[in-house]
Order: structure tokens, then sequence, then C-alpha cells
């Protein structure tokens, strides 16, 4: 069975590549490149032994979109990665992110939307819930204004799926919305490669402790937290890879109960920044050299998932600790720096 992943090349799909080769799916690969190498490919054959299909091919081109698919006649699901996601560049550049993300979104549903039927998983985000009113956060928690265009790019593609399901019995279509990915497959032949400054938390731990980065600045330890700097909800790449199959595996066996749904992506346990650089010098046995400084514009206090819909009713659960996937961060950098 053919199975799209735009996206296939950045962090979290190449993990999500993995699985579906693991899982006996024949996957194809669409990635402009633009924040991924092809490299990534070689780490996707070492650990499954088979290079899946790649094209480079920017979705913003929308004929390429549509050649690709009638090329691909035979693709059954989409997995759908490909995006801009820097909170802090989406502020500066609006109209990047909304073409990025909005147009090649339209683009691709409109190609599914002429076929018998589709299946399509989209790559949603827990910044759709903003500062929620109560942790955990579940499904059913508004979604606030969004804190920046990054942040809006996710709810508005969640409501264009939401309002094309709605008219298209044919497609059925999954949101998963991601809490704080983290971590590198255990082969440390893929993981996190971020372009230029990290624009997360582990990368730029790891990159310190190595020695690429002078030094950690922690945004404020005043928050109203237990040790007063900001917590979220950080989960291992691989259990969220899992994820995804499991999400696409419930639209190909019609397991599902609508034709659009939406499910909350973490371990349901919230972690301190504190308490991620205590697990780095943990499972590294080295003092990070980090520095408390003024609160950042725009972060939230706190935000952890409730993961009880996606237990029982997707069938899936984090599995690693996050001193585990925090080894498996190390370990990664430790050998592309090697």
């Amino acid at each position: 069975m053919k199975i799209l992943v735009t996206g296939g090349l950045g962090f979290i799909g190449s993990h999500t590549v993995v699985e579906l080769q693991n899982e006996g799916f024949e996957v194809v690969i669409i990635d402009d490149c633009s924040n991924s190498t092809e490299k990534v490919l070689d780490g996707i054959k070492a650990i499954t032994g088979k290079l899946p299909l790649f094209e480079k091919i920017d979705l913003k081109e929308k004929s390429k979109v549509e050649d690709f698919f009638k090329r691909h006649h035979d693709v059954e699901g989409v997995i759908h990665f490909a995006a801009s996601k820097a909170v802090g560049e989406s502020v500066e550049k609006p109209l990047l992110y909304y073409e990025n993300n909005i147009g090649t979104l339209v683009y691709l549903l409109k190609e599914l939307a002429k076929k018998d039927s589709s299946n399509f998983i989209f790559s949603s985000s827990c910044t759709v819930y903003g500062q929620a009113d109560a942790m955990p956060i579940t499904e059913n928690a508004p979604v606030k204004p969004a804190e920046s265009p990054y942040g809006n790019t996710k709810q508005i593609g969640e409501e264009i799926i939401s309002e094309t399901c709605r008219v298209t019995p044919s497609l059925k279509a999954i949101a998963l919305r991601y809490f704080n990915p983290m971590g590198a497959h255990p082969s440390t032949e893929i993981g996190e490669l971020p372009i230029g400054v990290p624009q997360n938390l582990v990368p730029f731990i790891t990159q310190t402790g190595v020695g690429m980065r002078e030094q950690l600045s922690v945004f404020g330890d005043d928050y109203p937290t237990e040790d007063g700097t900001c917590v979220r909800d950080y989960i291992y790449v691989v259990d969220l890879a899992k994820a995804h199959v499991q999400a696409l595996k419930r639209l190909l066996q019609a397991k599902n109960g609508d034709n659009y749904e939406v499910f909350n992506l973490g371990t349901g346990k919230g972690s301190s920044v504190l308490q991620v650089i205590n697990s780095f010098e943990r499972v590294s046995g080295e003092k990070l050299n980090y520095k408390i400084v003024d609160r950042r514009a725009g972060d939230i206090t706190e935000a952890y998932a409730d993961t009880t819909k996606a237990n029982e009713v997707l069938g899936w659960k984090a599995q690693y600790t996050l001193d585990e996937a925090m080894k498996s961060a190390w370990d990664w950098e430790r050998k592309i720096r090697g």
C-alpha cells in the first residue's frame, strides 16, 4: 500500500517513514529540502534496509502537485508534515508562512478530493490551545486566538480540513496535535537536524553540551510553576511516529468514528525547563552552562496533554521516559559532531 509522506526528510517525517516501512508500507516522500537534506534517505535505508521513493518537489507549485497525483494515482494515504515551523520567523515573515503552510495544504486536498477514497493525516500542534484554561489539556479545550502566524496556520489548516471533510464524504482525515517532540532514533541514523540556531529547547541543550553553543538561556524563573520555569509535555519522536502509523491504520481499516477526528499526542506529564536540563545532566554526566534571563514574549506558562483519547480511542500510548528520550538526543548530537 503506497503512502505519501510530505516533508518526509524532516525530523518527525523521517522517523514516521521508518515506522511505516517497518510496518510494510511502500513510502514515497515529497520534500523541497528547504529545512532538510537528502542524506536523511541514507539513514532511513540504514535502519529499514529499504530506500523510499523520493521526489524533490516544492508543494507551492500547484502544477507539480497535480502532476505527482497523476503519476501516483495509487497513493492510499497522505501524511502531511511539510510546513514552515519557526514561531519567531513566522512573526517576521507572515506571508511566507501563510503561503507555505496554507497554500500547499489546499493544493493537496484538492487532489485528494478528486479520488474515490482518500486518507489524510495532518501534522498539527498544541499551539492551537494557546494558554489553556485548565491542565491537562483535552481535545475539547477551546482553540484560543493564535500567538503567532505559525500557530494560526495550524488553526486555519484544521478548519480547512474539517470544512473539506464536511462536504467530501470520500475524504477521511485525522489532525494530530503534538506537544513537544524530542530525541532521535535509537540507531542514531536519523535525528533532529535544525538549520541555524535551534528553535527548540532540547537541541539547544545538546548543542550547548557538546560545545557548539556557549550558553543556554532559560527565559524566566518567575512563572507560577513548581520551580518558576515554563512547563511542557516532551514526547519521544519515535513514540510520535508510531502514533501516525496507528492513525493511518485507523482510517484504512475504517475504524474512525467521524471522517474528521482530532487527537492530542503527548505523554500526559509536564516537565519544566530546569527538569529537562537536569535530565540532560543525568544522562550525559555533564554540567550544562545555562543562565536565567528575562521572560520571552509569547511563552505560555504550561502545556501538557490529557492523553485519554489517544490512549483509549486511537489505541496509542507514549512508552519512553524523558531521560530515555534525552539520552537518544545526546547520543545523536555526539555522533553528528563526532
